[in-house]
């Protein structure tokens, strides 16, 4: 057995893969509650309603003030006298402020925060806090919210809907007119998280100036940075009165913490009240029970079949459950992935129902495979159900009707860049071995076993453009001259005098490696060693360049981030070259190369990339004529190809579509009826491979979280509206044992024209085609016997009551 000497020789010798790693791994990693940004900061607790729905009859808070070590308390008539309702992206009548004001309306909802010395004070000063309900009814799911009868959540606003829209593109009554055969599905997707390790926190100040009042904030949170206004108009104050600092560190959010900034205000509101900066920390009881979740979604597909098995037409009408408030950005979570749509199919007519419905429940927002997961799980169900209609393999149906040809438009107006849809397919099947694992169901079922096998194709998305949630708003009542477009980043480049170079970046990662490939792809366009490159990734709104689209999520670090990377080292570059030129007499910028650390002559010669860049630092009077005296770049990518929607309600949803090619195997034991993936091929498409390790460990990631919402994770609700899932004792997660199945990953390399780097997006794929393809596979292995599969999660309770409705049936 190896000593402690052995271990302090493997730590020293050890060879991170990534940047980020070595801090983490030896414990000096700095996340938001290592900080200690300011003297005299107090600790807040929050009280949150323990009702689903009721109006607040009283809340007295005088009890809590007077507790030894208390500094403040606030609740609805200190909210509602002080922050105005953060804007909605809809017309809905549901007014949305970071606490309850005369009505609760999910378990959880903040009523008041306490301010005191240290968190025991808080939380026992919290205790104190007497609030009185008058009870009323809850509804907590999607369909049910919709029934006449419904309670209504929001009264002013005459239902529970948020917004229901309509869309359609090509002849679809047509189609499904003359149809060989119409094939319908009603499916569920549930209600689910990414529980990541670290929870919310937040650190406020509220000061009074000259210049007005300012908040100066320290958050785990990741974007999108058009939450920043948002949060400035909620405290009434300008945009730029609003400094929000994001540390280098954040422990996980797969988007779940782009629904901090509520959080933001309140504790700027309790900072102003105690007079002193405030510290906020979400526990893990909190986080289960009012942080964010994505969105679940009750939705009918429908497709118009030839007789072949070639789908000509898509109906769909979704659902989505957003909560108890339609809190920015959703109802985002229906329009995402509205430019892709109709998946990797060339189906060119196209219905769409949209709608959100409030229920009392936690608000919905970002979470890993946002929208996608939703969409693909009808769709791809659907796929197998054209399949059966028509007597066809689901591989085969899927083949036939795959888009071949790039770029290629669809009904909905998104654009597919590049791809080869049928190469990854064929790539699936080949590393699933499909023949044997279609040999060990047949030996499965003659020995009346379970054992199914699943497909799912699904289109990636990455780099979101923003304008897809001007759709939730009919054309005619968009304002003109205020539409909202694209998806920009700005990225900051400088060289010091000795020659290094930093990169300052606003992409706010949660552990996806953005410092390593950003500091990768600045090097390799100066031709320098990475050591010569540093990467800052701590975010400052003061002082790091950003734009209201900067942030970490919708995949768009390598489509977006690495483009700006590119543009500013290119500028860089050029002033290099024509100080290297200066020391290279006679030598021509344009001729250049900037290669191993230096500045190359055809012929040759030489100098090292620091003696050009000193030159720019020292002798700048020597530079040409028009050559700026500058090591320094701020670039910005924006590509055009991502408009704001026309009026006849098309768009391109994102700026690059990556694609995924999966196929999973099941064993369901006969006695228990426990599920055990037995293998997974997984073929993906992100465009030209920034870093294979990387982007490995998204596969993997995303394919795990996918696990997740197909086998384990659900918020679920007693029907009082109570939660019946806020523990991990009741809210499961799947852990590296449940993931250690056979998996067979691959690359297809079809390359963006839209990016400088050919890259897309590649941290959300299987998130979203995990969900489908384990569903089919249990669905195919348990088709012997019937049983139909239209939700999820799927585990052997679930089974168990499948089987057992079936026999009584």
């Amino acid at each position: 057995m190896s000593d402690v000497s052995d271990v302090s020789v493997a730590a020293r010798t050890w060879v991170p893969s990534r940047d980020e790693d070595a801090a983490l791994v030896t414990g000096r990693g700095a996340f938001l509650d290592d900080l200690d940004p300011l003297p005299g900061t107090l600790v807040a607790t929050v009280v949150r309603s323990t009702r689903p729905h009721a109006r607040l009859r009283s809340v007295d808070l005088s009890r809590a003030r007077a507790h030894p070590g208390v500094a403040a308390v606030i609740g609805p008539d200190e909210v509602r006298a002080a922050l105005r309702p953060f804007p909605l992206s809809t017309g809905a009548v549901m007014p949305y402020l970071p606490t309850g004001v005369d009505k609760v309306r999910f378990v959880g909802e903040p009523i008041a925060v306490v301010v005191a010395s240290d968190r025991y004070v808080a939380e026992d000063a919290a205790e104190l806090v007497a609030v009185e309900y008058d009870d009323l009814g809850a509804v907590t799911a999607a369909r049910a919210a919709l029934e006449p009868d419904a309670p209504l959540l929001h009264e002013d606003a005459g239902s529970n809907v948020a917004t229901d829209r309509t869309f359609s593109f090509g002849p679809v009554e047509e189609r499904f007119r003359d149809a060989a055969h119409v094939v319908t599905g009603r499916y569920d997707f549930p209600r689910y998280s990414s529980v990541p390790m670290e929870c919310y926190s937040v650190i406020a100040q509220w000061n009074e100036g000259d210049a007005g009042p300012s908040v100066e904030a320290w958050a785990n949170f990741h974007g999108p940075f058009s939450m920043v206004p948002v949060m400035a108009g909620a405290l009434g104050i300008p945009t730029s009165r609003v400094r929000l600092h994001v540390p280098a560190d954040i422990g996980g959010s797969f988007g779940i913490k782009a629904g901090i900034y509520p959080y933001v205000v309140l504790m700027a509101l309790a900072s102003k009240h105690s007079g002193t900066p405030v510290r906020w920390a979400e526990d893990r009881v909190e986080h289960l029970m009012a942080s964010s979740t994505g969105a679940d979604r009750a939705m009918t597909f429908s497709a118009a079949v030839d007789a072949d098995g070639t789908v000509t037409a898509l109906r769909t009408d979704l659902i989505d459950n957003v909560g108890a408030y339609l809190r920015p950005p959703e109802p985002s979570t229906l329009y995402r992935c509205y430019g892709n749509i109709t998946g990797p199919y060339r189906i060119d007519a196209v219905e769409i129902r949209a709608r959100a419905v409030v229920t009392n429940t936690m608000p919905t927002g970002l979470n890993r495979g946002f929208g996608g997961q939703q969409l693909y799980f009808g769709l791809e169900r659907l796929m197998d159900a054209v399949a059966a209609a028509t007597g066809r393999d689901v591989v085969e149906v899927r083949r036939r009707n795959l888009v071949s040809t790039f770029p290629h438009e669809t009904a909905t107006g998104g654009v597919y860049d590049s791809g080869d849809y049928a190469a990854a397919l064929d790539l699936a099947v080949k590393n699933a071995d499909l023949a044997e694992l279609e040999r060990r169901r047949e030996a499965a079922r003659a020995e009346g076993a379970f054992y199914g096998i699943g497909t799912a194709l699904v289109v990636d998305p990455s780099g979101t453009n923003i304008g897809y949630v001007g759709l939730a708003t009919p054309a005619e009542d968009r304002k003109p001259g205020r539409d909202k477009s694209g998806s920009t980043e700005h990225v900051r480049m400088s060289v010091d005098l000795q020659g290094i170079v930093t990169v300052l970046l606003g992409s706010v990662p949660q552990g996806q490696g953005h410092a390593t490939v950003a500091r990768k792809v600045a090097a390799q366009r100066l031709g320098l060693p990475i050591a010569q490159v540093r990467a800052v990734v701590d975010m400052d709104t003061a002082t790091t360049p950003w734009t209201v689209t900067s942030g970490s999520y919708s995949s768009r670090f390598a489509p977006l981030v690495t483009s700006a990377v590119v543009a500013a080292a290119d500028t860089i570059a050029a002033t290099v070259k024509a100080a290297g030129a200066t020391l290279l007499e006679g030598a021509d910028p344009g001729e250049l190369t900037l290669l191993d650390g230096k500045v190359v002559h055809p012929d040759g010669r030489s100098v090292a990339f620091r003696h050009a860049a000193g030159v720019v630092h020292w002798d700048p009077a020597s530079l040409p004529d028009g050559v700026p005296a500058r090591l320094y770049a701020e670039a910005e990518f924006s590509p055009r190809e991502t408009r704001a929607a026309t009026a006849d309600d098309r768009i391109n949803s994102s700026l690059c579509y990556g694609f995924v090619a999966e196929i999973v195997a099941v064993r369901i034991d006969p006695d228990t009826l426990e599920i055990e993936v037995d293998r997974v091929s997984s073929v993906h498409d992100a465009g030209t491979v920034l870093d294979q390790t990387l982007l490995d460990g998204q596969v993997y990631g995303a394919l795990v979280h996918g696990l997740g919402g197909a086998a384990y994770e659900e918020f679920t609700h007693a029907d009082s509206g109570q939660p019946t899932a806020a523990t991990f004792l009741d809210y499961l997660c799947p852990t590296s044992a449940e993931a250690g199945f056979d998996l067979r990953t691959d690359h297809v390399v079809t390359p963006s024209p839209l990016t400088p780097l050919g890259a897309k997006g590649c941290g959300e794929g299987s998130s979203m085609s995990f969900p489908v393809a384990y569903a089919n596979a249990v669905a195919d292995a348990l088709a012997p016997h019937g049983i139909e599969i239209t939700r999820l999660p799927l585990h052997g309770e679930v089974l168990h009551r499948l089987l057992t409705e079936k026999e009584n049936s």
